[in-house]
Formats: structure tokens, sequence, C-alpha cells
């Protein structure tokens, strides 16, 4: 695996928890009267600064935001974030999956491909 592969998929492990940490607030926090839903979009800034090189990415801050205020059903909607959380945990495993793998090969060509 490439130095900058390594770097885009921790920082996106490390999105998606936070992702999961927010949706698990915003569950939590969904029949408290004037609770904001919070959120956390990364992956359009983890992709600008993979094209800038794996400092970029290293140095990337991940946030979580209150969610824009639209007027019209701004509160937390169970059933959104409970899809959220489950996209979150696929991404999750699909990440660890595919770091499992590339740490396998990469075992291999250590021990010689034994």
């Amino acid at each position: 695996m490439d130095a900058i592969s390594s770097v885009i998929i921790n920082k996106a492990l490390d999105g998606l928890s936070m992702r999961a940490l927010a949706t698990a607030q915003n569950i939590a926090g969904a029949s408290s009267r004037g609770f904001r839903p919070v959120e956390v979009n990364f992956e359009d800034s983890l992709k600008a600064a993979a094209a800038k090189g794996p400092e970029a990415v290293r140095d990337l801050v991940l946030t979580m935001k209150p969610s824009a205020i639209t007027g019209i059903g701004d509160e937390a909607r169970l059933d959104l974030e409970l899809a959220t959380a489950s996209e979150t945990s696929l991404r999750y495993g699909a990440l660890l999956d595919m770091l499992g793998r590339q740490m396998s090969i990469a075992r291999t060509v250590v021990r010689g491909g034994q």
C-alpha cells in the first residue's frame, strides 16, 4: 500500500468514527426540547486534501458542526439517524476489511510469499 492510501484510510476511519458519535448524539438528544442535530461531512475535504498529498491529509481537521437550519424538520429524525448509523457502520467495516487485506498482502511479501 502506498503512503497516501494508508493516510487516507486512517483519516476516513477517523471521520466515520466522528460521524458515528454525532449520530449517537442526535439519537440521544432527539426528544430534547431545543436540541439541534449535528453532522460530520468530511468526504469532499478529504478528497481535496488527498489531491495535495499525504501531509495535507494528515493536517485535515475533522469537525462536528450543527446541521444547517432549513426551517422545516430541523429536529433529529430517528429514521434518518438510524439509516446514517447503518451506512456509517458499513463504510467503516469496508475500510477495515480493505486495510486487513492490504496488511495480509504485506505480511505475505515480508514472509517471502509463504
